[in-house]
């Protein structure tokens, strides 16, 4: 072999095995492929959330989530009057609309109507005048503005922590006015903290304070009914145990106050219904958060308690229907069966994969004031599981018709019986 080609080949051979040397420190150095990245902690979910208590890992549940209403007011010719079914002999019209998230109602003696919200930050008062609607914005800079009351001439305004009021309110429609804060020992909990208020027969201010969450221990501030003076003062409980209530009225007869309280959330689909109550004395206890539907004792908080120890509801619900506003029917327009009935609008489910509700339902008394039976009075605000409109609150006016607000278009529709007819009040 040629002494030099032999002498080449050795060259090779020795730097590739020192190559090899040299390269293994280096390959020692590099770290192995990484695993991937673990995902970022969900963040946590804020005080009161109505998601704090969801199932984990269950798939049906984790779509399960408030209902977003759209976020403008729907036009007057879009809303789905047509769609709603009334019984025999009913009418339905569009009062007025555009008013975004139109929730709580009151009538003025002079025929004002006074419409809340619980996402805004305005009152406004719909005018009826030469057969033209307008709608005026009567006070604003508000938070959450959802609770109305009116009595004698002067509108009350619950907002989220304190309640004011505008005297001779009818006479200052022109302007916007600044509300004088009558009371302002209320909580700032956000979670069921918007308002709904109403003036009894003993004239004597009410307003609830529901739980600061989906379901919790209640303090001495929370989980409530109060009532006040007009001027604010000498607060008394008059129901405890109560979760959420929006809406109350007075028996025209008996003078007892009855009211929609809304149950739990993620103990089950179908369970608690939620529950229409009357308080017969002062102080009573409806069960939350130890018992609810009057036979449901909670899994969290119910252990050693029995639901033997609450007040019952007198009726049920239904499932998540979140029932809002309610009244009794003292006109004469509608049938003679309506007189003294209860109407309850059902805002509608969230929490349940089949929704319920989005409808009003009316139930009758007995003599002692008890319920004899129920039937649904509107129905059509919820096809094919999604909603179209979302009923909250209702007020009767002069003419024995019914308003009522939907909060998911922004209007206000105006129910009547037998031929259908304008009203002037």
């Amino acid at each position: 072999m040629n002494t030099s080609v032999t002498a080449r080949r050795s060259i090779l051979l020795a730097g590739t095995i020192a190559g090899l040397f040299l390269a293994a420190p280096v390959s020692a150095q590099t770290p192995p492929a990484s695993a991937p990245a673990a995902a970022p902690a969900a963040a946590p979910l804020p005080p009161g959330s109505p998601l704090i208590g969801r199932p984990e890992g269950n798939e049906a549940a984790s779509k399960l989530a408030p209902v977003a209403a759209p976020p403008l007011p729907a036009a007057a010719d879009k809303l789905p009057t047509a769609q709603l079914k009334l019984p025999p002999g009913f009418n339905i019209e569009v009062y007025s609309s555009g008013i975004a998230n139109a929730r709580s109602l009151r009538i003025s003696d002079k025929g004002t109507v006074f419409v809340g919200t619980r996402f805004g930050n305005k009152v406004t008062a719909i005018v009826k005048k030469d057969g033209k609607t307008e709608n005026k914005v009567i006070a604003e800079g508000l938070y959450r503005p959802n609770g109305l009351a009116f009595h004698k001439g002067t509108l009350y305004i619950a907002e989220l922590s304190q309640i004011s009021k505008i005297e001779n309110v009818d006479a200052n429609l022109d302007k916007v006015n600044k509300p004088t804060v009558i009371y302002s020992d209320l909580p700032k909990d956000e979670a069921h903290g918007w308002k709904f208020i109403a003036i009894g027969p003993d004239e004597k201010l009410y307003v609830p304070v529901g739980q600061p969450g989906n379901n919790v221990l209640h303090d001495k501030d929370h989980g409530q009914i109060r009532r006040i003076d007009l001027d604010g003062k000498n607060r008394e409980n008059v129901a405890v145990g109560v979760r959420n209530t929006v809406g109350f009225d007075w028996n025209p007869v008996n003078k007892q106050l009855y009211f929609s309280d809304n149950g739990r959330d993620w103990a089950s689909e179908d369970v608690p219904e939620d529950e229409l109550n009357r308080i017969t004395k002062t102080g009573e206890h409806f069960g939350a958060p130890y018992c609810y539907q009057g036979n449901f004792v909670d899994p969290e908080f119910g252990w050693g308690r029995s639901c033997s120890e609450f007040t019952k509801p007198i009726a049920l619900t239904g499932p998540h229907s979140a029932g809002l506003g309610m009244r009794f029917y003292t006109g004469s327009q509608f049938p003679a069966k309506y007189k003294n009935a209860i109407f309850l609008a059902r805002h509608g489910s969230w929490n349940r994969t089949k929704k319920f509700g989005g409808d009003i339902i009316v139930y009758f008394l007995n003599k002692d004031g008890s319920v004899k039976s129920s039937e649904v009075f509107i129905s059509g605000f919820l096809v094919d599981n999604k909603y179209i409109g979302r009923p909250v609150d209702m007020e009767f006016m002069a003419d024995g018709s019914m308003l009522l607000s939907d909060d998911w278009n922004g209007a206000v529709y105006r129910i009547s019986y037998g031929k259908a007819r304008t009203a002037s009040r």
